[in-house]
């Protein structure tokens, strides 16, 4: 962890964004223009046009090829489907250049794993974008969570993200909300109850599929995942129960421009250290291995 209360000191890294879509516009290319600790310094995205009005309100350059973008930053973010991340980072990562991954790191474990020994091999910086990792409110929860005996846990990721709009994408639509808030609860629970060492899947991953996570602890969760239901905010909460009191953590409703800042200086940090945090691509590998788990049922 580092302390955001002291001034950013050192150059801002050189990011380059791969990927021009909402995620890529509403979220990665403002939060890394904002620096002081990256700065936005290049885009790539297949539909050049779309890269184009990515970087453009930041000044970034729009490359019109993949190497291109590596040749001018230090360090890539992805904001693509998991195939396409699949496919790059490991380029990005023989090149030397430090990675910054969406989750899920690809679409299969094989893939995933691909990723991980990529960056293994390369000895790069990564990082996770599991966004409620940065934020204050879960960061409290998970050090409530190591005080606290748990004997079990339920969770929930619920949202209508695929009924429509701008994250009803192909790939959420063909591997549903295992694959997609999967790697959320999973890593949270994996953190708040202990190790998990096995899962158990029951339903429609594009519908709605509970998990069952049995944890070396000897603890038991649960887990609701679902993207096509009809809530009026959709959200993950998490509760530990035990002899004390409940220990909750709800995402509902955060506001996540709070996370965004952590991530930033984070992110720098590791690359400018060369040391990668706990988030980092085995993380995204560990968590990868338990979602494998549980579709083999």
């Amino acid at each position: 962890m580092t302390d955001q209360l002291l001034p950013w000191t050192g150059e801002p890294v050189r990011v380059g964004l791969v990927g021009a879509g909402p995620w890529a516009r509403a979220m990665q290319a403002r939060v890394l223009a904002a620096g002081p600790e990256t700065r936005l310094t290049a885009v790539w995205a297949r539909r050049e046009e779309a890269a184009q009005e990515t970087a453009a309100p930041y000044g970034a350059k729009a490359t019109t090829r993949f190497e291109e973008l590596l040749d001018a930053v230090e360090a890539v973010a992805f904001a693509v489907p998991p195939a396409v991340q699949a496919e790059l980072a490991p380029r990005a990562a023989r090149a030397g250049r430090a990675l910054l991954l969406e989750k899920p790191l690809g679409v299969g474990l094989t893939a995933a794993r691909r990723v991980a020994d990529a960056i293994g091999e390369a000895g790069v910086v990564s990082q996770l974008l599991l966004s409620n990792r940065y934020h204050p409110e879960g960061r409290r929860f998970l050090a409530a969570a190591r005080e606290t005996e748990v004997a079990g846990a339920r969770s929930s990721g619920l949202s209508g993200a695929f009924l429509g709009g701008d994250f009803a994408t192909p790939w959420r639509l063909e591997h549903g909300a295992l694959l997609d808030v999967g790697p959320h609860l999973l890593d949270l629970l994996d953190a708040a109850v202990g190790p998990v060492a096995r899962t158990r899947a029951a339903g429609d991953p594009r519908r709605w599929i509970e998990l069952t996570c049995e944890h070396t602890t000897g603890a038991v969760s649960q887990c609701s995942l679902s993207g096509s239901v009809n809530v009026p905010r959709g959200g993950i909460r998490v509760e530990l129960f035990g002899p004390a009191a409940p220990v909750v953590y709800d995402g509902t409703g955060l506001d996540f421009e709070e996370a965004w800042p952590v991530l930033r200086r984070e992110f720098a940090t590791a690359v400018r250290t060369g040391v990668s945090g706990e988030l980092d691509a085995r993380r995204g590998l560990r968590l990868q291995e338990l979602i494998a788990g549980a579709a083999a049922g």
